[in-house]
């Protein structure tokens, strides 16, 4: 058991029978993979325990479920449409607060190719449906959820859509997912669509007129701008526009690794001036460096820290991007749905790996980043403020 308090043992759907209420598939355990911690000195040991206790500790992107065993079965286990979130390991964490992305782009209950309105409205009424009949979780609509779960030893979750298809050319969509609880959006996923262009087109136009319409009913309603998928000049044409601060939920810095999926110091720039805050990634192959070939927890905090080194510690934070199974498998059966073959390192000479040490899951990430820092000296000031201060700030003045 962690320190969340609250938990008492729920696991998901456990209100229904597998196997007669819903198909079973088998999901990969919470430790599929042995835990691995940073290594600290007693005293630092003491204190990475304190901070986790008294900092609320936020993760702005994650995907916290459990995934198949077998992931030729994902695509079916997407299409029965009921997902398995984590409660158990969760529970495990240091985690107050999760950004939760819903896999969307996978989600093909009606559609080969995912990003679906009707499945994405299923997907996030089921998930609800199960949240409704536990008490750990919270459906975080506010600010002060994220208090309220730090303060009962609870979990704060926000639904989030990682891109903005499902609106197709409808802006009011944008309050129909408010009012069904999503309280960030991404413009973009990787492709571009009808609010501007992803990161993986040849031309940048940038954000579209309709993207603009979308941008100004996004402040006027309160939901939270992500342009981690959005090409450079999307993402700098919306943090111009915007009269709130945006985010960069999950990335890294192209200026220590020549991939596309990465942001350019101009769009970081852009985001932290209008007062917002960029994530740090740790999925499979992202965040690596030409220091750190061997994608691990080190080559991620190089990106952390080049980041904050430019922008300052108050605009980064870090959006993990992981999940319980095996990443690295998924990121190739789903190659379509992930753009991974026009976001990749256009070099191929870097060592692959099954999973990133130190960062294989929400749970082990969460407790991985305050120790990483505790261990390289960074103040209690400095790990509050990324380890959820600096989003908190954020959401005040985008949140309504």
């Amino acid at each position: 058991m962690g320190i969340k308090t609250a938990y008492t043992g729920y696991k998901a759907y456990d209100y229904l029978t597998p196997g007669e209420d819903y198909k079973y598939f088998e999901l990969t355990p919470k430790d599929r993979i042995p835990e691995y911690l940073v290594p600290l000195t007693p005293e630092q040991e003491e204190r990475s325990l304190k901070l986790a206790r008294e900092k609320i500790v936020i993760s702005m992107h994650e995907h916290p479920i459990y995934n198949p065993v077998d992931l030729e079965e994902y695509r079916p286990y997407r299409h029965a449409g009921r997902q398995s979130f984590a409660y158990e390991a969760l529970a495990e964490s240091y985690l107050d607060c999760i950004f939760d992305n819903m896999m969307n782009g996978s989600c093909v209950i009606t559609s080969h190719n995912g990003w679906k309105w009707t499945d994405i409205v299923h997907d996030l009424g089921m998930r609800l449906c199960d949240i409704a009949h536990q008490d750990f979780v919270i459906h975080c609509k506010r600010v002060d959820d994220i208090h309220r779960a730090h303060k009962e030893g609870k979990l704060a979750w926000v639904a989030c859509i990682e891109g903005a298809m499902p609106i197709e050319n409808e802006v009011d969509r944008i309050d129909i997912m408010y009012g069904l609880g999503i309280r960030l959006l991404g413009l973009t996923y990787s492709e571009s669509n009808a609010v501007g262009s992803g990161l993986k087109e040849v031309r940048d136009a940038g954000l579209t007129i309709f993207g603009r319409e979308v941008v100004k009913r996004m402040n006027k309603v309160g939901m939270l701008i992500d342009v981690s998928h959005s090409s450079p000049l999307t993402a700098i044409d919306a943090a111009e526009l915007s009269e709130v601060p945006i985010c960069m939920s999950h990335a890294g810095a192209k200026a220590l690794w020549n991939s596309k999926r990465l942001a350019t110091d101009e769009s970081i720039k852009a985001i932290a001036a209008g007062g917002g805050v960029i994530g740090i990634e740790a999925a499979p192959h992202t965040t690596i460096t030409n220091n750190h070939r061997v994608h691990d927890i080190d080559a991620i905090m190089e990106h952390f820290e080049y980041v904050a080194n430019m922008v300052g510690i108050d605009h980064v934070c870090f959006g993990p991007d992981t999940n319980f199974g095996d990443h690295a498998g998924l990121h190739r059966i789903f190659a379509k749905f992930l753009s991974t073959g026009y976001t990749k390192n256009q070099e191929d000479d870097y060592p692959r790996v099954d999973h990133v040490k130190g960062m294989e899951n929400p749970r082990e990430a969460s407790k991985n980043i305050i120790r990483w820092l505790v261990a390289h000296g960074y103040s209690d000031d400095d790990i509050g403020k990324v380890a959820g201060g600096n989003i908190l700030r954020v959401l005040g003045k985008v949140w309504k």
